[in-house]
């Protein structure tokens, strides 16, 4: 399928459902399930040709922390449903644990090429694309980890930490040639990485940490990151926007 070119007008702003992407071809990493899963349904919905990168093999088999595996990727892509609009990078693994373990050092090689150098691969190999009619939109999926520390995380925290730095020196270098970057910061969400967690526990949590009391579910991440993917979203570039429920809003 190819891509209907986009022109961008400010007058049809808002279009299909609020969300000018109409036409466009994106990428989402770790788009077989949760919050990139919620995005993907979300750009198809509204109208957007989207490829699914995953390990799983859902979708395109790709390893976002391997880079021929990643230009391949982007390759096929750009010959069957032509040049990328839209990147959304949200494939992630979680880490942590005791710094002193033994098995700390592999986690934090892992947090770090999934998390962080998976996210500049995938945008080093979109970023002639995306350049190509000044309304290239990146999207990286951070965390709340990405804005302070949780104990037990620090692999996975530093690698969050990490791709929202990125993300800001992705908008100074890119901005003037109209390609926006921002990461979205997801709070506790119902995900496979949290399904691991005892549901009791998880509503403790919730009720104790979060304001409005719950978890969020991965479309009301995803609704988020796709308005950030709009044509409209022009002077949106280098913001780092938390979606947790009020969590980074406590004073305590």
């Amino acid at each position: 399928m190819q891509p209907t070119p986009t022109t961008g007008s400010e007058g049809a702003a808002w279009a299909h459902g609020g969300v000018d992407v109409h036409g466009r071809v994106a990428i989402v990493t770790g788009g077989a399930s949760g919050i990139g899963r919620a995005t993907v349904e979300l750009l198809e919905a509204r109208g957007v040709s989207v490829a699914v990168f995953d390990r799983t093999g859902a979708g395109l088999r790709v390893d976002v922390a391997d880079p021929a595996s990643v230009d391949a990727g982007v390759a096929e892509v750009r010959g069957t449903l032509g040049p990328v609009d839209i990147l959304v990078n949200a494939a992630g693994v979680a880490a942590g644990g005791p710094l002193t373990d033994d098995a700390y050092l592999g986690e934090w090689e892992r947090a770090l090429a999934v998390n962080l150098t998976g996210t500049m691969l995938m945008v080093r190999a979109c970023i002639d694309d995306l350049l190509r009619n000044g309304s290239g939109r990146i999207v990286n999926v951070a965390s709340t980890e990405g804005l302070g520390a949780s104990r037990g995380t620090g692999p996975y925290t530093v690698s969050k930490h990490g791709v929202v730095g990125f993300t800001r020196s992705l908008a100074v270098d890119y901005g003037r040639q109209g390609v926006t970057a921002n990461a979205v910061c997801p709070g506790a969400t119902l995900t496979g990485m949290t399904a691991v967690i005892p549901e009791e526990a998880r509503d403790t949590y919730a009720r104790r940490n979060v304001p409005v009391g719950r978890y969020a579910r991965p479309e009301e991440i995803a609704h988020m990151i796709v308005a950030l993917t709009a044509i409209e979203a022009s002077y949106v570039n280098g913001a780092v926007i938390p979606v947790d429920g009020g969590l980074s809003a406590k004073a305590d």
